[in-house]
């Protein structure tokens, strides 16, 4: 009997992933080579059913990405499955197209990116950066030259509250912060639920003490933070992101920076990853730079494996997993699985008809 074939590069995983698909009976799992020819990727995807990608397209060949051109060259997969919350490299609408399900792990690492993004506002606004980086360059003669701010009574305004934006705007509340937030995908009576003040995009760039992105990248995100939008920030305002770079005009934010308009700025992401060291940001000392590690964290990495893996054995067993990018791929998917299932009489699975 043939069994179901999940593959994926030899990107750094947490063991659980691995351990629990080996576990599952009609389960054959290819751990293949980082990929750096598209005969290594032929020999990897060859025959799979799902497809688990890497999220960080910096850390990934191009070839590797799941574009129209891989889905016609790989036409048995049923599922792109991706290491994290993040699916930008993954072509959603042409997997829609092939009636190829497309899962990631969204809030398997909301506590960790919230906590980092908490840890960034209040470097910023204490200023606990710059005091660092002078105090290796110099010797200090002033406090009051670098004294901070507390956010006790700021307004902080989030651009989009899902999974990591709700455990943000909990902890800020926390810590006596006035929180709003905007979010295309949800109503306002949703957004208060969540723990916020529903105000439009305009607004938000225009009263808040404090910005920070929690938005996927896409194209209706991508450049949606440049220039004008920093001019519109209030002075002293402070702009922070662990969402993806390329929101985010770097350059437009370096010379708000330099200006004196924007107070500081806690960044996690870039654009590309990792930033050059010649990369403007990197020369301010207002501005609190970290690698891409909000969500990169021993127990956030566990979640999301352990979530990845169950999301897969979901799916192979013909049912819908819960982290679903594209609900309206599934009555073709079902149809792709049934065919599928009948021929490959798999052991070990439920044969009750896909729900």
């Amino acid at each position: 009997m043939k069994p179901w074939r999940i593959a994926r590069f030899a990107q750094v995983i947490n063991p659980v992933f691995d351990e629990r698909l080996r576990r599952e009976p009609g389960v054959e799992l290819r751990v293949a080579p980082l990929a750096k020819s598209q005969a290594d990727v032929d020999a990897a995807l060859e025959g799979a059913d799902v497809y688990h990608v890497g999220s960080a397209r910096n850390e990934m060949s191009a070839l590797t990405f799941v574009t129209p051109a891989l889905l016609q060259r790989f036409p048995t997969l049923l599922c792109v499955s991706t290491y994290g919350a993040g699916y930008d490299s993954v072509d959603v609408a042409a997997c829609t197209r092939a009636g190829v399900l497309v899962v990631n792990q969204a809030g398997a690492n909301k506590i960790s990116v919230a906590e980092h993004a908490m840890a960034l506002i209040l470097n910023v606004v204490h200023r606990i950066g710059e005091q660092d980086h002078r105090m290796r360059t110099e010797v200090l003669t002033s406090r009051e030259a670098l004294m901070g701010h507390e956010i006790l009574g700021l307004t902080l305004g989030l651009v989009g509250i899902g999974n990591i934006g709700i455990e943000v705007a909990r902890f800020a509340r926390a810590f006596g912060m006035k929180v709003i937030a905007t979010d295309p995908f949800l109503e306002p009576v949703e957004i208060e639920r969540r723990g916020a003040v529903p105000v439009s995009l305009d607004t938000l760039i225009e009263t808040s003490d404090v910005v920070s992105l929690h938005c996927p990248r896409d194209a209706s995100t991508v450049g949606m933070f440049g220039a004008a939008q920093f001019a519109r920030m209030k002075p002293g305002a402070a702009f922070i992101s662990t969402a993806r770079g390329g929101i985010h005009d770097e350059h437009a934010l370096a010379e708000a920076l330099r200006s004196g308009h924007l107070s500081g700025a806690g960044l996690d992401v870039w654009e590309p990853e990792p930033p050059a060291l010649d990369n403007p940001l990197l020369k301010l000392d207002n501005v609190v730079a970290s690698f891409h590690t909000a969500g990169v964290t021993h127990e956030a990495r566990r979640n999301i494996a352990v979530m990845g893996s169950e999301q897969i054995v979901q799916v192979l067993r013909g049912e819908k997993p819960p982290r679903l990018v594209n609900p309206e791929a599934w009555p073709a998917f079902r149809r792709r699985f049934e065919e599928r299932r009948r021929l490959n009489d798999t052991a070990g699975f439920s044969h009750t008809a896909a729900r």
